[in-house]
């Protein structure tokens, strides 16, 4: 991994590792602070949400800088945040804290999968990008588990220092590795505004949303679905999430070589193989070990889809691709968000867990055919083109 990449990676690890380390540690917090566990619960709905408000905030204060030196003030922020979380005396400035930490990283990931994507030939761009957030799914797979012991041994605020000491490393690695870039120029906000409205951009982070949603729907109930339908320990839910995590590394690194490869069939078809895969979740969640094998294979499927759909929209936002990446973090998270929702609309209108499987399915099929609009409406496009040229050279 090229050092620029693996600084970006770094910081994802530390980004991913505080946003998902909170759902491990939610008894400890709910404790400590004296409150519900279902309102620490509201401490990843906080994060989620702060993303998506955050996002364009950030890009516009963000809009004059050079990519690299907005990257370093972001980190810094992150940083500031994580030390907020660390000595929050309340819930409520726990909360803030989670916020202003939220705030950094739609923008980040944005204007880090254009950092990636600029550090190597065209022909790998997508894996570029799947590189920088190969940190992001590695944080499910380590992070968390590690994050959770120490906050269980130690209490839940050395979580947060941890977090700390690895942005601290990460923001040195951005300083020194990171190239300065400095052929770009500081972006035009309102051009930036006109490009994000094209079409096919906005279809793009519909499809994003979808995605996202799809995946929240089944996942934020992942628990209770195995430990009341498949029978599986507290202990158990751990070892299978975390094979969830090798799952969503995987996913992610093969969508960037198949993006590289062939972009929007590569998404058709992923969609094409998810579909099915959680549609037998419904069946298989009733055994063990095939619950164990759809969920890894699901944990693949699902994050093949994340590099194709960030590199699709820097694609179709030329001229304005700090704006419309960061604005696709913020539509990955209000799926997170929505998806969560709709699932937990199934479940008070008296479904049973096996159901919500379907919800996903449901809002895999919507992206999907979205995806197909999407390229249909650039085939005929293209077609146009041609043969507006054609009668041009005749």
């Amino acid at each position: 991994m090229p050092l620029p990449l693996l600084a970006l990676a770094v910081a994802s690890f530390g980004i991913g590792t505080t946003e998902f380390v909170i759902m491990g540690l939610l008894p400890n917090v709910a404790a400590d602070l004296g409150v519900s566990i279902p309102s620490a619960g509201m401490l990843v709905s906080g994060y989620a949400l702060g993303v998506v408000v955050g996002a364009p905030i950030l890009a516009i204060l963000t809009s004059r800088l050079r990519r690299k030196t907005a990257l370093v003030a972001l980190m810094a922020l992150f940083i500031v945040g994580n030390i907020l979380c660390a000595v929050a005396p309340s819930y409520a400035s726990l909360m803030a804290a989670r916020i202003v930490t939220a705030f950094c990283h739609g923008t980040f990931f944005g204007i880090g999968s254009v950092v990636a994507s600029g550090l190597v030939p065209p022909s790998q761009r997508a894996r570029a990008i799947a590189l920088m957030f190969a940190g992001l799914t590695l944080a499910n797979v380590l992070g968390v588990p590690l994050g959770t012991a120490l906050g269980q041994w130690a209490g839940w605020r050395s979580t947060f220092w941890g977090v700390v000491a690895i942005s601290v490393l990460a923001e040195l690695a951005i300083i020194i590795w990171v190239p300065k870039g400095g052929e770009e120029a500081p972006s035009n906000l309102l051009s930036e505004f006109r490009v994000v409205r094209r079409p096919q951009v906005l279809l793009a982070m519909g499809i994003s949303v979808l995605a996202s949603s799809s995946l929240f729907s089944v996942f934020t109930y992942i628990t209770p679905i195995l430990q009341e339908v498949t029978g599986v320990s507290p202990h158990g839910v751990t070892l299978v999430l975390l094979l969830f995590g090798v799952g969503l590394t995987i996913g992610n690194l093969l969508g960037g070589r198949l993006a590289d490869w062939k972009l929007m069939p590569s998404v058709i078809g992923i969609f094409c193989a998810l579909v099915p895969v959680l549609a037998a979740f419904s069946f298989t969640s009733a055994w063990f070990i095939p619950a164990v094998i759809t969920i890894f294979v699901w944990g693949v499927l699902v994050f093949a889809l994340v590099a194709p759909l960030q590199m699709r929209v820097v694609d179709e936002a030329r001229g304005a691709p700090n704006l419309a990446a960061i604005l696709n973090q913020g539509a990955f998270n209000l799926g997170n968000a929505s998806g969560a929702w709709f699932g937990g609309i199934a479940i008070s209108s008296g479904l049973s867990y096996t159901a919500i499987p379907w919800v996903g399915v449901v809002l895999a099929l919507a992206a999907l055919g979205v995806t197909l609009l999407s390229t249909t409406l650039q085939r005929r496009q293209t077609q146009r083109q041609q043969a507006e040229m054609e009668c041009g050279m005749a």
